[in-house]
């Protein structure tokens, strides 16, 4: 989903001015997708040649020193903002802002939803974005979701992404990833985490203006808008961090076997069913034996991102 802007070539470059900073953010632009798509070749090619004990963690100990890192880097710098940030924000607003991202996340629902051919759940994201955004002041409020609750009219808020579009048409999860500064992943899921973010989500999506305009307002706005998004984030997980600390007695474990019992139950829309990790991951893992009686018929919450 790129957008362009046509302008006639020597339009576009008779400004001496601006000539080389377009060049320089158009081989930005160039080198973060070469990263991306070379990130993606690595990964891919470390499928192949990993020779492990673990199947389904074929990368544990790469990963296992990622997740310190993210840990170190949560407790030093992004758990403290977020402390802030509840201090400081009313609940009301926090509760906005919350609001507000949930809305712009509803087009990567109804993307996701088309993409599976969910036709309801595409129509429900739809009417949900008009609501919220005329009626809930660009969001602000979730009227949506209360018109779901007082109503038989069920447009409530659904949890589509392209990791689980890949899942949806027979694609493996894949071995386990932890990738710097987003936590725990796979290898499909990380390929759909790249598709949303430069092609889907409004927050982040690649422009081609851009490239062509330069740094204008909306990138501008929207490096900001991240930030208070993942921040945001951050502040509603500190409670359930406490109970994850309490519970687990290796954080990293735990959060890797709620996190593919989780992706599996949103790909199967809460079904039950074995996770395919490939063939040549398929391991006779028992979930059940890692997290007890305590999620027979239960599913564990997986936040948007």
């Amino acid at each position: 989903m790129f957008f362009w802007r046509i302008e006639p070539a020597e339009q576009m470059w008779q400004d001496p001015q601006t000539k080389y900073t377009r060049i320089n953010l158009m081989m930005t632009h160039i080198s973060r997708l070469g990263a991306s798509a070379l990130l993606m070749f690595s990964l891919l090619l470390l499928m192949g040649c990993a020779s492990v004990e673990n199947r389904q963690d074929p990368f544990e100990s790469m990963n296992r020193a990622i997740f310190d890192f993210n840990e170190a880097l949560d407790d030093n710098v992004v758990e403290p903002v977020a402390r802030g940030y509840r201090a400081v924000v009313p609940d009301p607003v926090e509760m906005v802002i919350g609001n507000f991202f949930s809305n712009l996340n509803d087009v990567v629902v109804g993307v996701n939803s088309l993409l599976q051919l969910k036709f309801d759940d595409a129509l429900a994201s739809g009417a949900r974005i008009l609501i919220n955004t005329t009626f809930g002041m660009l969001g602000a409020v979730d009227i949506a979701s209360d018109i779901s609750v007082a109503s038989d009219i069920d447009i409530s808020k659904r949890n589509e992404d392209f990791g689980q579009t890949l899942g949806r048409y027979g694609v493996p999860t894949g071995p386990y990833l932890v990738l710097p500064f987003f936590g725990p992943s796979s290898i499909r899921d990380t390929t759909g985490l790249v598709f949303d973010s430069f092609l889907v989500d409004p927050v982040s999506i690649f422009y081609l203006n851009d490239v062509f305009d330069g740094i204008d307002i909306g990138l501008k706005a929207r490096i900001p808008a991240a930030t208070v998004r993942a921040i945001d984030l951050r502040a509603q997980l500190l409670d359930e961090e406490r109970i994850l600390e309490e519970a687990a007695l290796d954080k990293y474990e735990f959060m890797r076997n709620a996190y593919f019992q989780n992706r599996k139950s949103l790909v199967d829309d809460g079904e039950a069913a074995e996770i395919d990790y490939g063939e040549e991951y398929e391991d006779d893992y028992d979930y059940e034996d890692d997290f007890g009686d305590d999620l027979e018929g239960g599913r564990i919450e997986d936040p948007e991102i």
